[in-house]
C-alpha cells in the first residue's frame, strides 16, 4: 500500500518530544492495525534501532489514518505523553453544527458515565468563571463553556460544579489557537473536583461564542461524548477552520 499524507491526522500529535520521522498511512482499518502492530513491535524501518510508537488511528477521507512516530533512542528511553481525545457535536445553532475535539484534564475531574444526546452548553458569565456566576441558574444540570485565565483550571471546574454543572469545557483564551492543546493539571491547593473538565482550542471556543452572540442565544445544544469511529467518514463534519 502506498503511503499518503492526510490532514485528518495532522493535529493528533500535540504534546510530544521531537521525532526522528513521522509516518502516516491511509487505507482499510485492518491494514492500518496490522501496520501499526508491526511498527510498534519491530522498531523503525530500514534497520534503525529506534523503537516506533503508534499514536493514533482515526477515520479520514481516504479511510483509516494511522500515525507512527519513530523516536530517537534517548527520547524513547525517557518516554513521552500524548493527549486522549473526547469529541462532542454542536446540534444548534446550525452554522456551527460540527464535531469538536477536546482533551480531558490530566489529574483531576470525573469522566462521562453516560452520553448526553442533547444538553445545553452554556457560556459562563463572567467568562473566566473564577467566582460567582451571574447565569449559574442556567448552568445547573447543563455543561458550562468557560474561558482560560484569571484562576486555575481546577478552580474553574469547582465553580461550575458548585453551580450544579454536569461538566465544564474550558477554551483557550488565545482565539487564534487552532492546534495546540494545553494540559490541564492540578493546582497547589490539594482540592478535588468530580465533574469532567475538558480543554477546547481557543479558535473553537471563540467561534461557538460568536455564533451564539450573532443569533442572540444563551446556549448551544450539544451531544457529548460522540464516538467518531461509529460515524461514516462522509458525515464527519469537522470545523473548517481547524484540522484534526
Amino acid at each position: 500500500m502506498s503511503r499518503r499524507r492526510s490532514q485528518s491526522a495532522v493535529s493528533l500529535v500535540l504534546v510530544v518530544q521531537p521525532a526522528a520521522r513521522a509516518d502516516m498511512w491511509a487505507g482499510g482499518r485492518g491494514s492500518c492495525q496490522a501496520k501499526v502492530g508491526r511498527a510498534t513491535r519491530g522498531g523503525a524501518a530500514g534497520g534503525n534501532a529506534a523503537p516506533g510508537r503508534a499514536l493514533e488511528m482515526v477515520p479520514g477521507a481516504a479511510g483509516w489514518c494511522c500515525l507512527v512516530l519513530w523516536l530517537p533512542a534517548c527520547v524513547a528511553a525517557h518516554g513521552f505523553r500524548i493527549h486522549d481525545y473526547l469529541y462532542f457535536q454542536v446540534l444548534s445553532p446550525g452554522d456551527i453544527r460540527y464535531i469538536f475535539t477536546a482533551t480531558p484534564a490530566k489529574d483531576f475531574g470525573g469522566i462521562f458515565h453516560t452520553r448526553y444526546e442533547q444538553i445545553h452548553l452554556v457560556p459562563a458569565e463572567p467568562p473566566e468563571a473564577c467566582g460567582e456566576l451571574s447565569n449559574g441558574f442556567f448552568i445547573q444540570d447543563q455543561i458550562a463553556l468557560v474561558e482560560r485565565g484569571g484562576c486555575s483550571f481546577l478552580s474553574k471546574t469547582r465553580v461550575v460544579q458548585e453551580h450544579g454543572g454536569r461538566a465544564v469545557i474550558i477554551s483557550d483564551n488565545a482565539v487564534d489557537n487552532d492546534s495546540f492543546y494545553v494540559e490541564m493539571i492540578q493546582d497547589s491547593t490539594q482540592r478535588t473536583a468530580d465533574i469532567p473538565a475538558l480543554f477546547l482550542l481557543g479558535r473553537d471556543g471563540y467561534m461557538i461564542r460568536r455564533s451564539l452572540e450573532q443569533h442572540g442565544l444563551p446556549w448551544a445544544i450539544i451531544s457529548i461524548p460522540v464516538n467518531v469511529t461509529s460515524i461514516p467518514t462522509f458525515e464527519l463534519l469537522q470545523p473548517p477552520w481547524t484540522f484534526w
